[in-house]
């Protein structure tokens, strides 16, 4: 990592991510089918996705020490997501492979303005007890972030992160209400999508009734309208980077795990917010998933240009 923006005070920051690792198989189509019939697909890749995994391969892109934390089958898909993740910088030791499970696998369709339609197989059969989670290591962390996808594991770290004192990031993605109703209490920074926001808090103040659970930040990213969040009984706003989209699928695990990296190195919810905004921005200007995760030089380039 260069030099360190103003107010961040620790270089290669420790972020655990713990929640759904997928693997992603990519289509780029003309449009995204609003029908039954067949689709020509101009091109296609896979590779490993998922929320909280791509989070940790983002922070590893952008200068952190990512540790990933999660379940899959002890299949091909399984496997190749692991060994993925290591190439990438995760250290994915305590991503743990159960025989007899079945992976997350999702379809992603993509379209020439990188919008992106997602069909998603969550994985079968995978326990959800935690107690083999290695909690002696979150004192040792920056930030703790979680997705929704395994509700015990996502409990039972920010648990033992809010004993330690970490912060807690929750990348908030459309869930049951019940699950929102048992992380956020443990949660310092919720980060909604819109569209999860408005499921869960209907239309009108959706973010004071997340602010009502105790969350030191409760904001929601709204795509190229930027992000709002409530900070202290205030509200603010950051605008989008204005750049030309062409792949917006990882965007939002892009800023997600820029966001947690910052509040790892100690920067305040105004500067995190800025950062993850510029790293999602530049995601969007590239295709291929989490080969357009941009580093922290470029990131810093685009939030805070010297030229």
């Amino acid at each position: 990592m260069t030099a360190l923006p103003p107010g961040w005070t620790r270089k290669d920051p420790v972020v655990i991510c713990l929640g759904l690792t997928a693997m992603d198989h990519v289509w780029m189509v003309e449009s995204l089918p609003h029908q039954a019939g067949k689709t020509r697909a101009g091109d296609y890749g896979s590779g490993g996705g998922g929320m909280a995994a791509t989070a940790a391969v983002a922070v590893s892109q952008l200068g952190g020490q990512a540790r990933f934390w999660g379940r899959a089958g002890k299949d091909a898909a399984g496997l190749v997501m692991r060994r993925e993740l290591a190439l990438e910088g995760v250290d994915a030791e305590h991503l743990r492979l159960f025989p007899h499970a079945r992976s997350s696998v999702s379809c992603v369709l993509v379209d020439p303005a990188g919008e992106r339609l997602i069909v998603n197989f969550r994985g079968a059969d995978l326990p959800d007890e935690a107690d083999w989670l290695p909690l002696d290591q979150v004192a040792g962390a920056g930030a703790v972030l979680a997705d929704p996808r395994w509700v015990e594991g996502a409990a039972t770290v920010f648990a033992a992160a809010r004993k330690a004192g970490v912060p807690t990031v929750l990348d908030a993605d459309v869930a049951e209400a019940t699950v929102f109703e048992k992380l956020l209490p443990l949660t310092d920074h919720a980060i909604f999508s819109e569209q999860a926001l408005h499921a869960f808090a209907g239309s009108g103040n959706g973010l004071e009734r997340v602010a009502e659970y105790g969350c030191a930040v409760s904001a929601v990213t709204r795509g190229g309208d930027g992000v709002d969040w409530i900070e202290n009984g205030n509200h603010h706003h950051r605008p989008a980077f204005p750049v030309e989209a062409v792949d917006t699928n990882g965007a939002g695990d892009v800023f997600h795990g820029a966001w947690a990296m910052a509040v790892a190195a100690g920067a305040d919810t105004g500067s995190a917010a800025e950062f993850a905004s510029a790293a999602a921005a530049l995601k969007c200007t590239r295709r291929n998933g989490r080969a357009g995760i941009p580093d922290f030089t470029e990131t810093l380039e685009l939030w805070r240009p010297t030229g």
